[in-house]
């Protein structure tokens, strides 16, 4: 399994445990994580939802060798049925970052609730570095966030930024040492799974912009399907797998 489950006082923890791989994300944690978040949704014991890596990296973004053989990016696509299962989740997710928050590995973040942090996390959206655009919603999320000049430099640019900038953006709700780090978020999950569960779920719905974050994924599939078909990105494909 590439992806730890466990569940204690209404806190459902979803671990990505591939460290070897630096947690990049393939086809089967994808389509553990749906199964769970599914699940989840339906389970009246399930309060709140916890995901994280481990203290040493969070998530390095898409495994590239796995994602290019999981077929055509349609709602039948895991990666594709995760981003919909984050986005339209109706219960509270809380986050825990270390280490490295690299292209889904932070805009996943973006459909969190609560995200705690290491100073020293890297958070990078490298997607116009590999012949890409946003996704996951990102390109409506990120500048609505930050605003549209500072999710400029990280989606068009790619710059990364580190933990005290993304708290400082208003990306990252607190700042935790990374010994700390897990059980401050389990802490914090369980906090608000103590909550009554319909008041906290009903705030979260208001919150949301659930239409509008679906056609903004739907927009973004239809540029990152072309361009990962287009030269710039096969260019980029090719030298990756040389190295």
């Amino acid at each position: 399994m590439s992806i730890d489950v466990a569940l204690d006082q209404g806190v459902l923890t979803l671990s990505l445990n591939r460290p070897d791989k630096k947690n990049a994300l393939n086809k089967l944690m994808y389509q553990q994580l749906v199964q769970q978040l599914q699940q989840a949704a339906q389970n009246d014991e399930i309060k709140v939802v916890l995901l994280q890596g481990s203290a040493e990296c969070f998530s390095s973004g898409n495994d590239l060798a796995d994602f290019l053989q999981s077929g055509e990016l349609n709602d039948a696509h895991p990666t594709v049925m995760f981003l919909y299962e984050m986005a339209k989740f109706p219960k509270p997710v809380v986050a825990a970052v270390a280490g490295l928050a690299i292209g889904i590995g932070t805009t996943v973040l973006l459909h969190c609730d609560l995200v705690y942090s290491t100073s020293d996390c890297r958070f990078q959206l490298p997607f116009t570095q590999l012949g890409l655009c946003p996704e996951a919603g990102s390109s409506l999320l990120l500048p609505l966030l930050i605003g549209h000049q500072r999710a400029s430099s990280m989606l068009l640019l790619s710059e990364a930024i580190d933990g005290n900038e993304a708290y400082r953006l208003g990306l990252v709700n607190q700042l935790v040492d990374k010994e700390n780090l897990l059980e401050f978020a389990l802490n914090k999950a369980k906090k608000l799974s103590a909550l009554p569960a319909d008041a906290v779920q009903s705030s979260k719905k208001l919150m949301k912009s659930g239409s509008a974050v679906k056609q903004a994924i739907e927009l973004e599939l239809a540029d990152f399907s072309r361009l990962l078909k287009g030269p710039e990105c096969q260019q980029v494909i090719q030298q990756f797998f040389k190295r």
